[in-house]
């Protein structure tokens, strides 16, 4: 698609009907969700099991072909949990498996095709179980991963820390940092004197943020006609 025909109307029941495909069949397989949750997809977001809290304006930014899964399983009587801080963002494909405890800080960016497990799911020898290759994860406040980044059992990810694209940590990251490779490594330190500007600022006022997206919404849309927007979804052509 090279541009959005939709006219505004379209888009505004798009929206109105996402939000309740949110409320009505996401929010109920949860254990606790705060204010102000956005989902562009919901069909796309996949819950399973219990233990899942999300704090206020998480954004889980789901598509077609790319699923956001947030999974707990529980095992020898261990229920797994997953809990994100408030104004989290989790990208398309990125999927979050919990044997034990997963906890993920506010202000957290997590890019697309993210794996985040506290398992191995398996014992080295006895294949058939888990035993005890598992262990929590800590993800610290404002923290950053890029595209499929893997985030192994055991470990912590200190605060504000950028961890590059397609690394895989399978040890503890140091806060103000920016670590990369396989196995990720510190290759910069971050000023942590430096003012950094968080996610929950864009949500001070929540009402002016919607507000101001709708009024970009309108803006954008503003030539689109049914008319055409069924032309292109029936009779595309290269300019659609």
């Amino acid at each position: 698609m090279r541009r959005d025909r939709r006219p505004y109307f379209i888009r505004r029941l798009q929206g109105a009907w996402n939000r309740f495909q949110t409320e009505h069949y996401l929010v109920p397989a949860l254990d606790e969700v705060g204010p102000g949750l956005s989902v562009s997809s919901p069909r796309n977001v996949e819950v399973f099991g219990g233990n899942i809290r999300l704090g206020t304006c998480v954004h889980l930014n789901a598509a077609v072909g790319n699923m956001i899964r947030l999974c707990t399983w529980t095992t020898d009587g261990r229920e797994g949990r997953i809990t994100l801080g408030d104004y989290v963002l989790v990208s398309p494909g990125s999927h979050i498996v919990a044997s034990e405890s997963i906890t993920i800080g506010s202000n957290t960016m997590i890019a697309s095709g993210c794996y985040i497990s506290d398992s191995d799911w398996h014992d080295t020898y006895d294949r058939t179980r888990e035993l005890d290759k598992h262990a929590p994860i800590v993800i610290g406040e404002n923290a950053w991963l890029g595209v499929r980044v893997i985030v192994g059992k055991g470990v912590t990810i200190g605060e504000n820390s950028i961890v590059g694209a397609g690394s895989v940590v399978t040890k503890d990251i140091p806060a103000n940092c920016i670590a990369a490779g396989n196995p990720a490594r510190v290759v910069r330190q971050l000023d942590p004197d430096r003012p950094m500007r968080k996610r929950s600022e864009l949500f001070a006022e929540p009402e002016r943020v919607e507000q101001d997206m709708d009024r970009l919404m309108r803006y954008l849309l503003r030539e689109n006609t049914l008319r055409g927007w069924l032309r292109s979804v029936f009779f595309p052509t290269r300019e659609d």
